[in-house]
C-alpha cells in the first residue's frame, strides 16, 4: 500500500490522481473517473471533488491502493 501524505485537512480524488500520476492534468479526472472503477474505502466513486481526509483509503484501477496520511 502507498502512502499520500497530505499537509492540508484535505486532498480532492482529482488532486489524488495527478499527485499519483495516473493523470497529467487536473482536467484528465473526468474523463479518468469515467473510464476506470475508482474506490475510495471500498465505495464506487466518480465525483473528482470528493474530499479525502486522513485515513482514506482510495483503490485505482490498476489496483494500486494509497492511503491519506498526515504529513
Amino acid at each position: 500500500m502507498n502512502q499520500l501524505s497530505i499537509s492540508t485537512e484535505y486532498i480532492t480524488l482529482g488532486q489524488l490522481l495527478k499527485e499519483v500520476g495516473a493523470i497529467d492534468t487536473g482536467g484528465m479526472a473526468k474523463w479518468y473517473l469515467s473510464e476506470y472503477e475508482v474506490y475510495v474505502n471500498g465505495e464506487l466513486e466518480n465525483r473528482r471533488g470528493k474530499k479525502l481526509f486522513t485515513g482514506d483509503r482510495v483503490k485505482l484501477a490498476d489496483e494500486t491502493i494509497i492511503e491519506i496520511v498526515n504529513g
